[in-house]
């Protein structure tokens, strides 16, 4: 059987030299992984992410100059496709529903023990998720894992959604925009943009997130009959 660590680039994006140098230890204790550069500055990250190709961004959620959104949002965009563990002194559960829900792979405590970090990496670099010490296999999991407490006073209003409301919903939660929505119902931009709004007021959220979060704890795509792929 092959190794399924063979061959693992790994970019470093940690402004604090002592959190980098730990993790250098750490990978270079093991067999197939290879430390391909690190970076000290979001801007950094994402130049040295597009030269360099690395399967996983360990990503301190504290890097300066772009905000792990941005960097998330704009890794989106390279030819081959990154993935990305964040890296946080504090498990904030709301900072970790954000983070998975912009497209990072996986929330590892900088605190965490060599052997956790370890298998963080693996789980990620297996196109798994990686959330509070252990993998789950999809996006949807791992935000249910981690989301805050939902509102109590937010009852089954679902119930008052339409079916294009429910697939824009779906289609939301699989991380689609506004424009993606469009072209995959056949919409304008700005029926999707009327729904959307109409979609906030009847759930009472005020953004996408919110709605992601909703929609998983009510299952509305599931309930609907339509699931986000």
């Amino acid at each position: 059987m092959n190794d399924p660590r063979k061959d693992i680039g790994i970019l470093i994006a940690d402004p604090h030299r002592v959190h980098g140098a730990r993790l250098r230890r750490i990978l270079k204790a093991e067999p197939g992984y290879r430390v391909l550069g690190e970076a000290r500055d979001g801007k950094q990250a994402l130049e040295m992410a597009r030269r360099l190709k690395p399967l996983i961004l360990l990503l301190d959620v504290g890097i300066p100059r772009l905000s792990g959104s941005e960097i998330l949002d704009r890794l989106k965009t390279l030819a081959t496709p990154v993935h990305t563990l964040i890296l946080t002194a504090a498990l904030d559960r709301k900072q970790m529903v954000a983070a998975l829900y912009w497209g990072a792979r996986g929330i590892l405590s900088t605190h965490a023990a060599d052997k956790t970090v370890l298998e963080g990496i693996r789980s990620v670099a297996a196109d798994k998720y990686w959330v509070c010490c252990e993998s789950v296999a999809d996006r949807a999991q791992a935000i249910l894992r981690v989301k805050p407490t939902p509102d109590e006073g937010k009852s089954r209003r679902d119930l008052d959604l339409t079916r294009p409301e429910k697939e824009i919903i779906a289609l939301v939660e699989d991380g689609y925009t506004d424009k993606e929505i469009a072209q995959e119902l056949t919409f304008s931009r700005s029926a999707v943009a009327n729904h959307l709004t109409g979609i906030f007021e009847k759930l009472g959220v005020a953004n996408r997130l919110e709605l992601v979060l909703f929609s998983i704890d009510h299952r509305l795509a599931q309930t609907s009959g339509v699931k986000a792929t």
